[in-house]
């Protein structure tokens, strides 16, 4: 028979990683991930109208907001400290071309021309660039023969970009997943004199099962068919970052990938492979699974949703685009008190 012995724990060197973690004090003295609010990027919805705030059923706490509801939700981020937002609209028509979504007076082109004037540069306004909240059959491009016609849509969305950056974006942000999108968009900007406007290519952007509650905020459900033709296979991570370096050869600034929880693998990797900023959205399905169960009693929600922002930190993202931006921001500051 074999006795058990306790173990040597008088031996020289014998690790004990709990000495570390001992204490609040002792555990936020050594933690290797740390958030901060600026890192902290709010998506928000626009629509038209004056002073509406319209909840967003299937993501409780957010809100369609028309563009005077839109700045003063800015200026409560900035109070925050979070410094940063991500534009989608709802306009007020659409059509099969999704010609709203550069219109000079577009929704998001009013809304970015309203922070500007009322934020200055204090706030960093990026602006997605896609047309399905824009079309009548809401796909990312233009429909040829029952399919999205990349080509086709390429011209539309430099064209949208060029609007947006003119209002005063800073940042824009292509997420359609058209195959040479960053090239098309860059030369745009450039041509037109708005070499200092940044790309934020959604570069590893998943057909994702996560999606749903964000088609609901930005009625941009498909009318047929899916995106899989042109969204990426969640299964495919190496082909992800071959997408990664395609949007950096076309001259891509920054990179996102989406979702967030679900590719954490692939924001470590691209980490690894590349200096530029990453981004990683946490999208719409994450954000209402840890508000719904907390809602239930199963979560807790102020531990879940911070402990999932902070493992998409520490897999490499610089930059967390969430829902819970303007709570978490608030969370942190109660932690450094």
């Amino acid at each position: 028979m074999t006795l058990l012995t306790e173990p040597n724990t008088a031996a020289a060197g014998a690790f004990r990683g709990r000495r570390l973690r001992r204490t609040a004090s002792l555990r936020a003295l050594v933690r290797e991930t740390r958030l901060h609010p600026s890192m902290l990027m709010q998506p928000l919805f626009v629509r038209p109208g004056t002073g509406v705030r319209e909840p967003i059923a299937s993501m409780p706490g957010q809100h369609r907001l028309s563009v005077d509801e839109l700045a003063r939700e800015a200026d409560r981020l900035l109070q925050a400290g979070v410094t940063s937002v991500l534009l989608f609209g709802l306009p007020d028509t659409k059509d099969a071309e999704g010609s709203g979504a550069w219109a000079d007076d577009g929704i998001v082109q009013r809304a970015i021309a309203e922070l500007r004037r009322s934020c200055g540069e204090d706030l960093a306004i990026v602006a997605d660039v896609c047309l399905c909240e824009y079309t009548l059959h809401g796909h990312c491009g233009v429909i040829r023969a029952a399919s999205v016609d990349n080509d086709a849509t390429l011209p539309l969305l430099a064209r949208t970009a060029v609007s947006l950056a003119s209002a005063g974006a800073d940042v824009v942000a292509p997420s359609a997943m058209m195959d040479a999108q960053v090239a098309a968009i860059r030369a745009a900007l450039d041509g037109d004199g708005l070499a200092q406007t940044a790309i934020l290519a959604y570069a590893a952007k998943h057909a994702s099962a996560f999606y749903g509650p964000f088609r609901e905020a930005a009625d941009s459900a498909p009318a047929f068919g899916d995106r899989r033709s042109y969204q990426m296979d969640p299964a495919n991570g190496r082909q992800a970052l071959g997408e990664i370096r395609a949007d950096l050869d076309e001259g891509a600034d920054m990179i996102m990938i989406k979702p967030a929880l679900p590719a954490l693998d692939l924001v470590a990797a691209a980490r690894a492979s590349t200096t530029v900023p990453i981004a990683a959205y946490q999208v719409s399905g994450e954000y209402a699974a840890i508000v719904a169960a907390a809602e239930r009693g199963w979560l807790d929600r102020r531990a879940a949703a911070l402990e999932s922002l902070t493992a998409i930190a520490r897999a490499g993202a610089g930059v967390v685009v969430t829902y819970f931006a303007l709570q978490a921001a608030g969370w942190l500051r109660e932690m450094d008190r």
